[in-house]
C-alpha cells in the first residue's frame, strides 16, 4: 500500500472508530486516544480514577468496535495465578483419563484486568509473562495468545486499604498510565441525558481484527527524524537524577528516572498519535503530548518529594516542557 493510500485507510478506520465509541463513551477523549494508541502500539494501558468513570465500559465499547474477543477478571485478595492463565484438568470425554490444558480468561484480544491492585503480588506476577512475552506457560507446554493483545488494569486510587501496590517491574510494562478525571458539567448532563433516555445505545462493529493489524503495520511506517528521536532520549535522561542531562527537579526529587523502555514507549506511542493526526512522521509535538501518561509511571520519587507535596505529574509539568526548549535552542 503506497503511503498516501495507507495514510488515507488509517485515518478513515480511526475516524471511525472513534465516533462509534462516542455512541457510548461521553467525553474522556484523552482516555479513548490513550487505549487506542496503546492497542496499535502493542503495549497495555493502565487506569487510574475512581469508581463510576466509564473505564469498564469503555473496553467492553471498544470489544464491540473492533469486533475482538473481550475477558473482564475481577482482582480480589484471594484470586490465584490459574484464575488468570488457566490450569491443568483431567479430561474424561473420549473414555480414558487425560491431562487438558483449560484456558483461563487471559486467553482474549482485550482483557480488563479491574482492581489490579487488590491481588496479592503472586498473582499479579500471572500478568507479566503474559503481558510481556504474549504467551503463558502452563508445566512444560507454552500457549501463544492471539494479537492483538491488550490489557487494560485499572486502580483505584482512594481506597488504598486491602490493596497491593503494583511493584516497579509491572508498572513499566504498561505502555502508558492514564488518570481518568471526572466529566465536565456539560459532560455530566449528556451522561444523565443518555440515562434517562428509553433505547440504549447501540454500537456497531466497524473493523476487523485483520484491519487492526494492518494499522499496526502503518503505524511502523511513519518517519522518525533523528532530531525527534534525539528528544524522546533527552525527556528520558531529564528524568534520571545520576545523569549528566538530568534536570534540576530530578536531582532534587526524584530517586530513580525512567527506563530504557519509556524512551521506546514514547517514539512507538508518538508515531500513532502522528497517525492519528494524519501525518506519517512523527514530530516533537507528538513526543510532548504523550510524554506524561508514557513517563509517569516510570519515576519513582524520593522522600523529600512527598515531603514537598510533589507528584509525578507536578514534575513532569515542569521537565517536559524545559526539555522542549533546550532541545529547540540547542538545534
Amino acid at each position: 500500500m503506497q503511503p498516501e493510500a495507507a495514510l488515507q485507510f488509517a485515518t478513515g478506520q480511526l475516524k471511525k472508530v472513534r465516533e462509534e465509541i462516542g455512541k457510548v463513551i461521553v467525553g474522556q477523549q484523552d482516555v479513548v486516544d490513550g487505549v487506542l494508541i496503546c492497542l496499535l502500539a502493542g503495549g497495555h494501558v493502565l487506569l487510574e480514577g475512581v469508581p463510576g468513570l466509564g473505564k469498564t465500559t469503555l473496553l467492553r465499547t471498544l470489544a464491540r468496535v473492533l469486533q475482538l474477543k473481550y475477558s473482564r477478571i475481577q482482582f480480589t485478595p484471594d484470586l490465584m495465578p490459574a484464575d488468570i492463565v488457566g490450569s491443568m484438568i483431567i479430561d474424561t470425554e473420549s473414555g480414558s483419563k487425560a491431562l487438558r490444558f483449560q484456558p483461563g480468561p487471559i486467553f482474549a484480544h482485550l482483557v480488563l484486568a479491574d482492581e489490579i491492585n487488590r491481588a496479592t503480588p503472586k498473582t499479579q506476577s500471572a500478568l507479566l509473562e503474559a503481558m510481556q512475552e504474549h504467551t503463558v506457560t502452563s508445566g512444560t507446554s507454552t500457549h501463544e495468545l492471539e494479537a492483538p493483545f491488550l490489557v487494560m488494569a485499572t486502580q483505584n486510587p482512594i481506597e488504598m486499604e486491602g490493596t497491593y501496590p503494583l511493584p516497579e517491574a509491572q508498572l513499566d510494562r504498561f505502555l502508558m498510565k492514564i488518570l481518568v478525571k471526572y466529566p465536565s458539567r456539560g459532560d455530566l448532563g449528556a451522561i444523565v441525558e443518555r440515562t434517562i433516555q428509553k433505547d440504549e445505545a447501540q454500537v456497531s462493529p466497524v473493523i476487523t481484527r485483520q484491519e487492526i493489524l494492518d494499522l499496526r503495520a502503518i503505524c511502523h511506517q511513519v518517519l522518525v527524524a533523528p532530531h525527534v528521536q534525539d528528544h524522546a532520549i533527552d525527556l528520558v535522561m531529564a528524568t534520571q537524577p545520576d545523569a549528566g542531562e538530568g534536570h534540576e527537579l530530578a536531582r532534587k526529587f526524584i530517586r530513580y528516572g525512567s527506563s530504557p523502555r519509556g524512551a521506546q514507549a514514547l517514539v512507538e506511542c508518538g508515531r500513532v498519535r502522528a497517525l492519528m493526526h494524519r501525518r506519517l512522521q512523527l514530530s516533537i509535538e507528538d513526543i510532548d503530548a504523550v510524554a506524561p501518561a508514557v513517563l509517569r509511571h516510570r519515576i519513582i520519587l524520593n522522600f523529600d518529594a512527598h515531603a514537598d507535596g510533589q507528584t509525578p505529574e507536578t514534575i513532569l509539568d515542569k521537565i517536559i516542557p524545559s526539555v522542549a526548549v533546550t532541545a529547540g535552542s540547542a538545534r
